[in-house]
């Protein structure tokens, strides 16, 4: 196996597993606020209701096996997500950003983005429908009649039915928004870095990681959300006339600023707020955590400095 440099290094793996094992645990946690963001972003009311409002809605009509429809397939789609990510974004930025410049880690993290997407979109495409099985308020001319029994079945089925391009579906807005993690990253990285020059030699406590974590993704998400709002009605279908299924992030857009105007790009934005920028805290100070236990017993709990 390749040195501590390289793109194939034990390290690198460390921080893969670490990566997925925070991600799925932090997900789980707050599994209902994610699903009440799926809804929001793809039910076509014009009625404004907050998240809160939504999710005692989908409680009263479908129980707490509502809130966490769809769970196993997102840990899944999210676990493999986030292991290719980790691990690509940290074996570049070994090999190609050693002087930790912010810009750099920006470009290598939508690199690692771009790779990550076009691995795992056929994921993302099954357990978006996956959730919105039973749901009482979305339903589309290509989700009525299907019922996937699973992640392995759906992915067979939407690659029968509708070929590479449904497996593929809203892959290009997926690849614009490579931008929000690596936004996300690139904040992330430098935050940590300059909270690392007050700590100096001391590790950063969870209540640094959880708000630079928080903070970070905050700023992603908004910047961001009007293509993660498209994203989701590609990858889900849509009920907009004189609009194919497969229409692109351009005319989608196009379409809901006509319709609802410019508020309804950011509809659902309350939800997808508390739901990422919590995830993602929890996520990073389960990470954090995670390659810090893991290095210090590789290094036989001697205190150590984890190279990120």
């Amino acid at each position: 196996m390749a040195g501590p440099t390289g793109l194939f290094s034990y390290s690198n793996l460390v921080h893969a597993i670490a990566g997925g094992c925070g991600s799925a645990v932090a997900m789980s946690a707050l599994f209902p606020l994610d699903t009440v963001r799926t809804r929001l972003q793809l039910e076509e009311s014009q009625t404004s209701r907050n998240t809160f409002v939504m999710m005692a809605e989908v409680y009263k009509q479908e129980g707490l096996a509502g809130l966490y429809r769809g769970l196993l397939p997102v840990i899944e789609s999210l676990y493999c997500s986030n292991f290719v990510y980790f691990y690509t974004f940290h074996g570049l930025k070994r090999i190609a950003n050693e002087d930790k410049s912010a810009l750099r880690d920006l470009l290598l993290a939508m690199v690692a983005g771009s790779i990550n997407v076009m691995t795992t979109n056929p994921l993302w495409v099954v357990n978006t429908r996956l959730k919105m099985q039973g749901a009482k308020v979305v339903t589309t001319q290509r989700t009525a009649s299907r019922r996937y029994k699973g992640m392995l079945d759906g992915l067979i089925h939407v690659g029968q039915e509708e070929g590479l391009s449904g497996l593929w579906s809203g892959s290009g807005s997926s690849l614009i928004l490579t931008v929000n993690p690596a936004i996300q990253f690139m904040a992330y990285e430098a935050m940590k870095r300059n909270m690392q020059r007050v700590y100096g030699t001391r590790q950063l406590n969870s209540i640094v990681v959880f708000a630079v974590g928080a903070a970070a993704k905050a700023i992603a998400t908004v910047l961001t959300y009007p293509i993660q709002l498209v994203q989701a009605k590609q990858r889900h279908g849509h009920n907009y006339e004189g609009l194919p299924q497969k229409a692109g992030l351009i005319p989608i857009m196009l379409y809901i600023i006509r319709k609802y105007g410019f508020r309804g790009l950011f509809k659902g934005l309350e939800a997808k707020i508390l739901q990422t920028v919590l995830t993602a805290s929890l996520m990073f100070v389960f990470y954090e955590k995670i390659v810090g236990f893991v290095f210090a017993i590789l290094t036989g709990n001697r205190k150590t400095t984890i190279k990120h």
